[in-house]
């Protein structure tokens, strides 16, 4: 379990990294971004709680689908020239900033 938790912390630097590297490396940007996606999406399917409320787990699963966005954002990354990717990215981070100030709260609740 630690070893999963430190790979979101991974993927999540590599995610954000990637993000930011658009202006330094235009080149290999997706790439980075893609890597930090699927593990940081990987890592939150593994680290979700097992016996837990139906709020609890409506924000988990919401956790999810934002981890998928960013899957989604970085196939966009490969596959259009533009800046469609941003729009996923930010909705994908805007529900994972609702779930990340909501799971604590929800959790010290039980």
């Amino acid at each position: 379990m630690k070893i999963i938790k430190i790979l979101y912390i991974l993927g999540a630097v590599a995610l954000l990294f990637g993000a930011v590297a658009r202006m330094f490396l235009p080149e290999y940007y997706a790439y980075i971004y893609m890597v930090g996606a699927v593990v940081f999406a990987v890592s939150q399917f593994l680290l979700r709680p097992r016996n837990c409320t139906l709020a609890l787990r409506r924000l988990v699963m919401q956790q999810q689908l934002a981890g998928l966005l960013f899957i989604a954002a970085g196939v966009l990354m490969f596959t259009h020239t533009h800046n469609e990717w941003m729009m996923v990215l930010t909705c994908g981070a805007l529900v994972e900033l609702y779930t990340a100030y909501r799971i604590p709260h929800e959790q010290d609740k039980q």
